[in-house]
């Protein structure tokens, strides 16, 4: 493997960060014991500057690259939404009846209508709405886990190598 830059990031599949390497969990670095990852990435993901910086944090984040609006060290997104009314498709629950006398006992192709012996189902003839407080609201407003598919791997940060040059 050739030798990397400092400060460059790897997805890694093992379960330990190699030698030399460190993984992308957001931890506090001492500056004296790291002086060459701090000049490049200095306090763009946390620390003090004085005596400590921080590494970047990608446990549970997806990586995506500065520009349209998202900087350098950003976060956004949410693990969980809850969604409003103004956020789901308009759509109603009509609920028809028959004026018909009933003559079926299936609802299959009927609707409900008027009582007859046994019977409480018509063909659709002209339906009816039924009233608006026939049907009763559904749903609890409760959040739901957000992700797109994914597989977890660690990403991991080189703490020592070359040193970037920006031409």
């Amino acid at each position: 493997m050739a030798q990397p830059y400092v400060g460059e990031i790897r997805m890694f599949a093992g379960n330990f960060a190699p030698a030399g390497w460190m993984f992308c969990e957001g931890q506090l670095l001492p500056i004296s014991e790291n002086e060459t990852l701090f000049q490049l990435i200095g306090t763009t993901y946390g620390g003090d500057g004085q005596s400590t910086f921080a590494l970047p944090d990608l446990r549970g984040r997806i990586p995506i690259h500065q520009g349209n609006d998202s900087i350098l060290a950003e976060t956004g997104g949410a693990e969980e939404i809850t969604l409003t009314v103004n956020q789901i498709a308009a759509h109603s629950h009509p609920a028809l009846a028959s004026t018909a006398t009933a003559e079926a006992l299936t609802p299959v192709g009927n609707l409900p209508a008027q009582p007859s012996t046994l019977r409480i189902y018509a063909p659709p003839g002209t339906p009816v709405p039924m009233a608006p407080n026939a049907i009763a609201p559904v749903g609890g407003s409760q959040p739901h886990t957000n992700f797109q598919p994914y597989l977890c791997v660690d990403f991991i940060i080189s703490l020592f190598g070359i040193f970037p040059s920006p031409t």
